[in-house]
């Protein structure tokens, strides 16, 4: 990845993909929401990263969410 900052927070994304083998980074590990992708700019989607607090804090947003709306 060219670019290191995350398109949706603008903090290091620390991905390693492209660094060396598949499956060295934490991204290759983890499950992305496809909704996730729409908070990044039309221009950065598939050139810049995603960073894992990110990701984090939208999937809690959406376990939050979705507990919610099954009671």
């Amino acid at each position: 990845m060219v670019n290191k900052y995350c398109p949706i927070c603008g903090e290091g994304n620390k991905c390693m993909t492209g660094a060396g083998e598949h499956g060295n980074c934490w991204c290759d590990k983890e499950i992305f929401p496809a909704e996730i992708f729409n908070l990044v700019p039309e221009e950065s989607r598939r050139k810049h990263c995603i960073c894992k607090k990110c990701l984090d804090k939208y999937k809690e947003k959406l376990s939050l969410s979705t507990s919610f709306s099954e009671q």
